[in-house]
């Protein structure tokens, strides 16, 4: 990126991101402030300072941080979701809230694909029990994806990829969302557009990918899940509140669902969650975007956007 003008003006990087992002802002004439480990205390002490935030999931801008943020124009996340940050505190304070949206698409699609691979395959419990000098081949009667119907909720950017990941698989694709679904995107894959209920008690594979909204959250409770097929296995890499995991406990544990996969939580870390109990169960630690494309990809995307807001570009 050549640089234009110098912006002079502070960053202060919360969480650990891709040197990339500190390189080209500094390039830019910006001032970068790198504290990966900085605390939420440290950070209302000093976040009075700069006009640029960045963060990824570990660090929560809350309103009374916003309130201490004087100087701030900018609050960035490198990465998707905005539900760490107080967006409506920042837009009362006239803070701009970015993301990087195009940062995580193909490493959360890439992600479901290799989740619902484990359920099919139970590829997690092949492994322990070989460890463990169990050889269980019999016991290890799997299902292919091939024929098989995924339900997607939410075809933004990140659906649409898994949408077109799982065609090549041969998979049959159905899909939900509140707004309206890409007609040509529809035609591409053989999507069959359907409401939720009709979704969930129609999809071997059913996958979320939506915003933690008051209308999303637990948007999967008991009522949903008795719906689903008892054939029918989960998969959740949005965010955790979307199901309530009491619910997806009892489901899983009384045989109701066989299986599902979480990379998210509705408390994180979740080190010692009961769900882990159970043999029809995959977790993994909120690790969707956690490839080192998605992180160069998303930490470029969030330079160039703070650089084009402090110019007026954007």
């Amino acid at each position: 990126m050549a640089q234009v003008m110098s912006l002079n003006q502070s960053v202060l990087i919360c969480d650990q991101v891709n040197p990339i992002l500190k390189e080209v802002l500094e390039k830019n004439g910006l001032k970068v402030t790198y504290e990966p480990e900085i605390t939420p205390e440290q950070i209302g002490e000093k976040i009075g300072s700069f006009e640029v935030v960045v963060v990824r999931s570990r660090t929560k801008i809350t309103r009374e941080l916003v309130e201490k943020a004087d100087k701030c124009k900018i609050i960035a996340r490198v990465g998707v979701g905005l539900d760490n940050i107080d967006q409506d505190a920042a837009k009362e304070k006239d803070i701009r809230v970015l993301n990087a949206v195009e940062g995580a698409i193909t490493a959360v699609a890439e992600l479901v694909i290799g989740l619902m691979l484990s359920m099919a395959r139970e590829i997690p419990r092949a492994d322990r029990e070989i460890r463990n000098g169990n050889w269980i081949k019999k016991e290890l009667m799997g299902t292919e994806l091939k024929g098989k119907y995924l339900g997607i909720v939410g075809l933004g950017n990140i659906g649409k990829r898994l949408g077109r990941l799982a065609k090549a698989l041969n998979m049959n694709i159905i899909g939900y969302d509140v707004v309206p679904i890409d007609d040509e995107f529809s035609k591409e894959v053989g999507l069959m557009k359907a409401d939720l209920d009709t979704l969930l008690s129609s999809a071997d594979y059913v996958s979320f990918h939506v915003p933690l909204l008051d209308s999303t959250r637990h948007m999967i409770n008991a009522e949903k899940l008795k719906l689903m097929k008892k054939t029918a296995r989960i998969i959740n890499t949005a965010r955790g509140g979307v199901i309530d995991e009491e619910d997806l406990y009892n489901s899983l544990k009384d045989g109701d669902l066989a299986g599902a996969a979480l990379d998210v939580f509705e408390v994180e870390p979740s080190t010692g969650n009961k769900l882990t109990t159970l043999p029809n169960f995959v977790a993994t630690p909120h690790m969707g975007a956690q490839t080192k494309e998605a992180q160069l990809l998303a930490a470029n995307v969030i330079a160039e956007k703070i650089i084009q807001v402090l110019r007026g570009v954007l």
